[in-house]
């Protein structure tokens, strides 16, 4: 095992509590420059100034929030206008510079909370290359999974969910288009929460698609990621998505993570997400039990239709490819070159391609296959584009996953996470996984939640939580009541 520190909460790191911005930096700094993981890219030169002034606000009364001065990591697609970079892992975009904040890190700012450093992730979000090893970029090399240096932390968000697993901060930010905030959470070891898409603005984030893409929490604990995803989220005019929030969802978040269990019905799913380890069907059985002793009414043997049809149907990766040269084209024309490099600044999708091409990496021996395939889409391809977002909303939405809720009036569904970690391969890239847990969600633009539940041979297990549209509070409240009945079992055992 890799992992140098004990896992840290949000209290263990904040001023509130600990009365002391620039030791509290101090302290994270020093742990984050021992990172044995790759987890992370860049520390920010600036950690100090901003402690600093954190401090100056608790000495006269005045700190911005309980957060004030709270050391965390944001992942490398999220824009920061200060002197760190934003690249998505590639060393293609390292010529310009990010205009400014993204909308949520304007809000952890509006918060004090001190963004300390740039988290590793798979290259361009896993979206490069046909096959590639998650958690690889040109720009941070291979993260690491704490638990075993040998094996896969997962992606994309590798580097987000690995710290946290490492102790090394106590929240940091990922995204999520497919799995890339549940995935590496769950093989990590940490909660991870991928938010209805909508609730948190994803202007400033380095897109893959406007329809599944959303910014997300890992954490050591369900309420530490549920208190900064309630910071981050909220209505951004440059974000049409954020206007259908819920009044009153934000300051749900923030109350789900205290509320019992006593009453809710969780269905929990079998058939499509079971099977391929006992182990895991066991330790599910197992909690599904705890659920139940702790007051929820859980019904067996729901079913998820179109499951098989989504998972291997092409629309998913069509719609990514349509609106990805569209939406990445648009982000970069928000970059500023650096001095000296304006005429040498990728400033299109074509030129991210042309630029790979001319600077291969022994690293990444993997092609750029779904960059030239997003590339090649045109005009031509709208109404293709058009059919499969309607099928997948058809199929992945109202005839998937609201349809098993409707089925037995179910406020969430519980299904595993995935399989353990896997090994890293960097010739053959990750294998073909067959415990998907995120793509009917994905597709639907629906809420996710990831709690660890255990360990298989010395490697993190964890448990997914699946709902409709908004139901985020619901999701975070049944989260935290698996969290609290694991401890309870923990402690008698």
């Amino acid at each position: 095992m890799s992992r140098l520190f004990p896992p840290v909460r949000i209290a263990d790191c904040c001023p509130t509590t600990r009365k002391d911005s620039y030791k509290i930096t101090s302290e994270a700094l020093e742990r984050l420059s021992r990172d044995d993981n790759r987890a992370v890219l860049e520390l920010n030169p600036d950690a100090f100034v901003y402690a600093q002034q954190s401090a100056a606000r608790y000495a006269a009364g005045a700190p911005l929030s309980s957060f004030d001065g709270l050391p965390m990591l944001i992942k490398d697609n999220i824009d920061t206008g200060d002197r760190m970079q934003t690249t998505a892992g590639s060393a293609a975009l390292l010529s310009s510079r990010a205009r400014g904040d993204a909308f949520v890190v304007q809000k952890l700012r509006a918060a004090g909370i001190n963004p300390i450093g740039k988290a590793n992730m798979s290259e361009w979000a896993n979206f490069r290359a046909a096959a590639s090893s998650s958690g690889y970029s040109t720009r941070g090399g291979q993260c690491l999974n704490p638990y075993d240096p040998t094996r896969c932390p997962s992606g994309s968000s590798s580097g987000s969910a690995a710290a946290v697993a490492a102790g090394l901060v106590p929240v940091a930010l990922g995204s999520e288009t497919d799995g890339s905030i549940i995935s590496p959470s769950a093989r990590c070891g940490v909660v991870g929460i991928k938010p209805t898409v909508g609730l948190v603005s994803r202007t400033g984030v380095i897109p893959i698609c406007a329809s599944q893409d959303t910014v997300g929490t890992h954490a050591t604990t369900v309420a530490d990621a549920a208190a900064i995803l309630a910071v981050i989220a909220g209505t951004d005019p440059l974000d049409p998505a954020t206007a259908a929030i819920p009044e009153g969802l934000i300051a749900a978040i923030t109350a789900a993570p205290t509320l019992p269990l006593d009453g809710l019905r969780i269905g929990y799913v079998t058939r499509d997400y079971s099977g391929y380890d006992e182990r895991i069907d066991a330790r599910m059985r197992a909690v599904v039990a705890l659920l139940e002793d702790a007051g929820a009414i859980v019904v067996p043997d729901v079913v998820i239709p179109h499951v098989t049809e989504v998972r291997t149907n092409e629309a998913e990766y069509l719609v990514m490819l349509y609106e990805f040269k569209t939406q990445l084209n648009a982000y970069l024309r928000t970059r500023v070159p650096l001095v000296g490099m304006e005429t040498t600044a990728v400033k299109t999708l074509a030129d991210v391609i042309a630029y790979n091409t001319a600077h291969p990496n022994p690293g990444f021996p993997f092609d750029q296959a779904s960059l030239e395939r997003a590339q090649n889409m045109t005009e031509d391809d709208t109404d293709r584009y058009m059919q499969a977002r309607q099928w997948l909303r058809q199929h992945a939405a109202i005839e998937g996953i609201d349809a098993a809720l409707r089925s037995a009036q179910l406020d969430a569904i519980v299904v595993p996470s995935g399989t353990p970690a896997w090994q890293i391969d960097q010739q053959n890239g990750d294998p073909q996984s067959p415990s998907d847990s995120t793509t009917m969600a994905a597709c639907a633009g629906y809420p996710l939640v990831t709690v660890p539940i255990g360990l298989i041979d010395g490697l993190p297990i964890g448990i997914t939580l699946m709902g409709t549209a908004w139901s985020d509070a619901t999701l975070i409240r049944i989260a935290a009541g698996i969290e609290r009945c694991i401890a309870k079992e923990e402690h008698h055992a």
